[in-house]
C-alpha cells in the first residue's frame, strides 16, 4: 500500500547542487507518517541525511547543515530534498523513507524507496 520513488539523482562537480524528489503513495500523507533521506555506500552503515515530521519539524546530520534543505509538500504527496554546495564525500545512494503508524496495534512501520545514486566529482 505504502510507495515511495526517488528521482533527481546524477553526476555532478564539487561545489554544484542537485534536488532530489520523492512520489510517495496518499496514504503516507493522509496518516501523518514522518519521512527522511538517508544515504548509503559501499561497505558503510546506511545513515540519516535529514528528517521531516507530519508537522514540519526538519533535522539534519551536522555533516550537510547548511547545505540541505529537506521539504515536503502534502497536496502533491512529494518529499525533497534540495543539495547546495556537494562535496565528494556525498557521494553515495540515497533513499527515501516514511514511518507510518500502524492500523492495528501501537507503533510504526518503516517504508523504503529504491534509492538513487548521487556521484560528486572534482
Amino acid at each position: 500500500q505504502v510507495q515511495l520513488v526517488e528521482s533527481g539523482g546524477g553526476s555532478v562537480q564539487a561545489g554544484g547542487s542537485l534536488k532530489l524528489s520523492c512520489a510517495a503513495s496518499g496514504y503516507i500523507f493522509r496518516r501523518r507518517c514522518g519521512m527522511g533521506w538517508y544515504r548509503q555506500v559501499p561497505g558503510k552503515e546506511r545513515e540519516l541525511v535529514s528528517t521531516i515530521s507530519s508537522d514540519g519539524t526538519t533535522n539534519y546530520a551536522d555533516s550537510v547543515k547548511g547545505r540541505f534543505t529537506i521539504s515536503r509538500d502534502n497536496a502533491k504527496n512529494t518529499l525533497y530534498l534540495q543539495m547546495n554546495s556537494l562535496k565528494l564525500d556525498d557521494t553515495a545512494v540515497y533513499y527515501c523513507a516514511a514511518d507510518c503508524p500502524r492500523l492495528y496495534g501501537a507503533g510504526y512501520f518503516r517504508s523504503w524507496g529504491q534509492g538513487t545514486q548521487v556521484t560528486v566529482s572534482s
